[in-house]
């Protein structure tokens, strides 16, 4: 199989240079002890205070469960504690874990070390870049938007920045709604600017579709030319009222600002001239406040604890982000006044009481036996009523961090070395580009196409990182340094599936293992990588 994969040149100084760094560090020798035992980790990972979230989720799992015995549905089994680990690594890192963080986490004692492990990932910089990327989709959209006013790089910094400090996500949203200053140095004024149309400023009716869906999980946009039809209860001038909250922003010499003398303007239909567009909120008009400008206080309503929306739009959204479906779809179209489905209104609940912290609702999510059930069920509708954890593919970025993590022994984080980070951010964004961006976060979940498929299997993403190469590649190295054939194929199914073998797979793979011997079996070892990589298991979260 090994003489049929392309096996390009790696002729980039980049790519040479961090080979240099990697072999230097000694990341190509200095690992042999994980192939021997579980590492023994001296210090735990610290563990966030657990205080009731474990009653939070029962409470949400209990209304699961009256749903199922409603419809005599039999829920899964509960998964083991490595598909968790995967499961948590690929929604909040965007990747596999390492082999070097399976083995610290065989490591761990005691019956939690899941969730203890889930305070390691929000503590991790990957975990806060990665789902400011994933937001910022929704925020600002995937567009380059304004060329001299407008810097997405520096808002998902910031929002980064924020995730990671675990900053109040009330307070977020208001600091993108009310900002001002200038788009460099006050990144999140890049919420405005990416609406801005040359020499008419911001757009105030995008911004009005960003805030009701992004926030509010309300598809009011839809009224924007004409009142709604067939029940709807929205009307046109729900829509521009709500823009005209961003009449008066504008452009000065610094920066991002509200000009009084502003006024928003639109023809509604029927209407032949345009006229002045008075700011509204489109319900719980008592929670809007009289004082402050235009955008202070929709902000301030937006995100204002009694106004529901807001929290159960969040809601949504991190389930979406955490189990790659919504329990709501679309995720931006929420019902106002319900109904809802299980668990909804009490997370929401939570996450209000709790001041809208992020971090504790990931956790309560990830607590519950929704989330943390088995794939498998012999019920075809069991993932529809949340019986058994869903089945998806996985998204572009995940699958180019999975191949490029699994190519590598040791963890590619933030203490990873510069040039090996800046190389994989340029071959997940190649790889990306070629396999094809899902564009703004709409969780569809359809079949991967043909030409996705070959890009896996002839691509250079995938055929430079299973090359016998002791310097770029693990499988090479598992070949050289496992003390022996069964710890060789353990090891490479850890690293690439986070699971052991079954006995018929370890057989099979021992015994090539055991006919080749030298440089044969490295080729081996690399052939093993290409078909598990290539392998249905690998693409999808389950």
């Amino acid at each position: 199989m090994s003489d049929l994969l392309p096996c390009p040149p790696r002729s980039a100084w980049l790519r040479n240079a961090a080979v240099l760094v990697g072999l230097v560090g000694g990341a190509a020798f200095g690992v042999l002890h994980w192939f021997e035992k579980p590492v023994t980790v001296t210090k735990d990972a610290p563990v966030a205070e657990q205080g009731d979230t474990g009653m939070v989720a029962k409470a949400v799992d209990a209304e699961f469960e009256e749903e199922w015995a409603a419809n005599g549905e039999e829920p899964a089994p509960l998964a083991d504690d490595l598909t968790l680990m995967r499961r948590l690594s690929l929604v909040l890192t965007g990747s596999i874990p390492s082999l070097q963080e399976i083995r610290e986490f065989q490591a761990m004692t005691g019956t939690d070390r899941t969730r203890r492990w889930l305070s390691r990932l929000l503590a991790d910089r990957r975990t806060s870049d990665y789902l400011a990327e994933r937001l910022a989709r929704a925020f600002v959209g995937t567009e380059n938007g304004p060329f001299l006013i407008y810097r997405r790089r520096r808002l998902v910094e910031w929002l980064g920045d924020a995730l990671l400090q675990n900053r109040p996500y009330d307070r977020i949203v208001r600091e993108l709604i009310d900002s001002k200053g200038v788009w460099t140095t006050s990144p999140q004024v890049n919420f405005i600017t990416v609406t801005n149309e040359p020499g008419k400023g911001p757009d105030e009716a995008k911004l009005a579709v960003r805030v009701s869906r992004a926030f509010l999980g309300v598809r009011i946009d839809c009224v924007e030319c004409h009142d709604g039809k067939l029940g709807s209860p929205w009307k046109q001038a729900d829509f521009h009222q709500l823009a005209a909250f961003f009449g008066q922003t504008d452009f000065a010499l610094t920066g991002l600002r509200d000009d009084p003398k502003d006024r928003y303007k639109a023809r509604y239909l029927g209407q032949t001239e345009e006229a002045v567009i008075p700011a509204q909120v489109p319900w719980k008009t008592e929670l809007l406040p009289e004082k402050g400008g235009p955008r202070a206080r929709l902000a301030r309503w937006v995100t204002a604890p009694e106004n529901r929306a807001f929290a159960r739009a969040t809601v949504n959204r991190l389930w979406a982000l955490l189990f790659n479906r919504p329990l709501v779809s679309p995720v931006d179209d929420l019902p106002l006044a319900g109904p809802f489905p299980p668990g909804l209104e009490r997370l929401a609940d939570d996450f209000i009481a709790h001041g809208f912290d992020l971090h504790r609702l990931i956790g309560v999510i990830t607590a519950t036996r929704v989330f943390q059930m088995s794939s498998l069920s012999e019920n075809p509708e069991a993932e529809r009523r949340w019986a058994a954890f869903p089945v998806t593919r996985l998204r572009p970025e995940q699958m180019a961090g999975s191949v490029i993590q699994a190519a590598s022994l040791t963890t590619l984080d933030a203490e990873a070395h510069v040039l090996l980070r800046i190389k994989r951010d340029l071959d997940v964004g190649n790889f990306v580009k070629r396999y094809g961006d899902t564009g703004e976060d709409d969780f569809e979940d359809g079949g991967g196409t043909i030409p996705q498929r070959l890009l896996l299997m002839n691509g250079n993403m995938v055929s430079e990182n299973v090359r016998n190469n002791p310097l770029v590649n693990a499988g090479t190295r598992i070949a050289m340094l496992a003390p022996d054939d069964r710890t060789a194929v353990e090891t490479a199914y850890l690293a690439i599936f986070t699971r052991r073998p079954t006995e018929a797979e370890r057989g099979h793979f021992e015994g090539l293992l055991a006919s080749s011997k030298g440089n044969g079996r490295q080729n081996v070892m690399s052939d093993l990588y290409w078909t598990l990589m290539n392998a249905t298991e690998f693409s999808w979260n389950h």
